[in-house]
């Protein structure tokens, strides 16, 4: 299957160099396979390991690949709500630098799109999904995810999975009225989807956890207290 529709994907960074370096290549190849026509727009988050020098070395030798730098770092949600200003595609995708989740689901993520659905995301909890990851890190995702769940009245098994396409159209909308600018943007986005009705899938995905990931303890903190915060956002404000 071809995707007929402009694509946008969108890699957010910040000091991911070395994956920088392998991921551009494998999705600029990925995309002239599966998209008749695409751009691939790295948002880099003020990086100081060298990534920026890279990404703009990228812009510079491919046409499809736009540089997005900031000199301040603001947060990988900030970085995606700016890239869906810009972005010229009909469909908006992103997904982690460290490519974590199987590329080879790209074309199943986009053609949900193609197919009607408003927005469509990657799970590593549904049970067709295989992942490997440390069992710490395992506990804190289904806790976290659990959490949703009842406090937020989600229907999602996975909100933070970095693998989610949208209709641009709608994923403007609905950064109209999203807050969170860093780790809890994509639960936010989901959220917020759900209080719409729209139209979501959640498709299946081999995941393996990167050997570096920027999530710190204090951001599974923030993000519980702003799951609380969301909360109070949609049923008293």
């Amino acid at each position: 299957m071809t995707i007929s529709k402009p694509v946008t994907v969108v890699i957010p960074v910040y000091n991911d160099v070395h994956a920088l370096k392998e991921a551009v290549p494998r999705v600029l190849q990925t995309l002239s396979c599966i998209a008749s026509e695409f751009e691939l727009i790295i948002a880099e988050d003020a990086s100081t390991d060298g990534s920026a020098e890279l990404a703009a070395t990228f812009a510079r030798e491919s046409p499809q690949v736009i540089h997005q730098h900031r000199d301040e770092r603001l947060g990988r949600g900030s970085a995606l709500s700016r890239a869906a200003s810009i972005a010229r595609g009909d469909i908006f995708c992103y997904f982690d630098v460290d490519m974590a989740t199987d590329i080879s689901h790209l074309e199943e993520l986009l053609g949900r799109i193609t197919e009607g659905y408003d927005l469509a995301t990657g799970s590593r909890l549904l049970p067709e999904s295989k992942i490997i990851r440390s069992c710490s890190r395992e506990i804190k995702s289904r806790g976290y995810n659990l959490l949703v769940r009842l406090i937020l009245k989600s229907t999602l098994s996975d909100h933070q999975c970095g693998f989610k396409a949208f209709r641009t159209e709608v994923l403007r909308d609905l950064l109209q009225e999203t807050c969170d600018t860093h780790w809890f943007w994509d639960t936010e986005i989901l959220v917020r989807a759900q209080h719409k009705g729209l139209r979501i899938a959640e498709i299946p995905v081999i995941w393996t956890e990167g050997q570096e990931t920027t999530v710190r303890s204090g951001d599974i903190w923030k993000m519980g207290r702003a799951i609380l915060r969301l909360w109070w956002q949609l049923h008293v404000s």
